[in-house]
């Protein structure tokens, strides 16, 4: 009885997740994107510590519970928009190395708001290799958007947990659809 009230809990929530209201966010003077108004600004100590890359993120927004993010990240880049069909076999590689298995629900070059986007949506594991544990992989859901304007490279990441992927698919999607440049 009690697991059944609370797989209720959970689809309840789930479903409260998935009717999500969207805002624009002014991520900078030329970048803005629909999120959930309930999505806050992640702290810089926040960013420091879930994203540890050379280049900080512009900006992360991130779900009340903190389990789902969206992320702007800008870098020089020498290459041109008329390059992203050659490059989207190097971000692939990218990803297919950062993760233990990935499976692409979508990989192509499309328009989103007038500007062409490297679209990569997949499901990745990270599974820890290391022989002496027996920690399961922790899957998550992603859509990743790269796309070049004059001499820089954006990316736009959504990163959800698989066990909320249902939920979320379509409201990221339209998060990820909302991209304006």
């Amino acid at each position: 009885m009690r697991y059944l009230a609370f797989l209720v809990i959970i689809l309840i929530a789930g479903a409260a997740f998935a009717n999500t209201k969207l805002k624009r966010i002014n991520i900078t003077k030329e970048i803005s994107v629909m999120l959930p108004s309930d999505f806050t600004p992640m702290p810089d100590d926040g960013i420091a510590r879930r994203y540890p890359a050379t280049t900080r993120p512009l900006a992360v927004y991130s779900s009340p519970n903190g389990q789902i993010d969206f992320s702007v990240t800008q870098k020089p880049s020498r290459f041109r928009p008329e390059d992203l069909g050659m490059l989207r076999e190097f971000y692939k590689a990218s990803i297919m190395e950062r993760f233990t298995k990935v499976d692409f629900i979508r990989q192509e070059i499309t328009q989103v708001k007038g500007n062409e986007f490297i679209i990569f949506e997949f499901v990745s594991s990270v599974a820890d290799e290391r022989g002496n544990t027996n920690l399961a992989p922790v899957q998550k859901y992603s859509i990743v958007q790269y796309t070049i304007k004059g001499d820089q490279l954006y990316i736009f990441t959504m990163h959800v947990p698989f066990m909320l992927k249902s939920d979320w698919q379509e409201t990221t999607r339209d998060i990820m659809n909302s991209v304006k440049m």
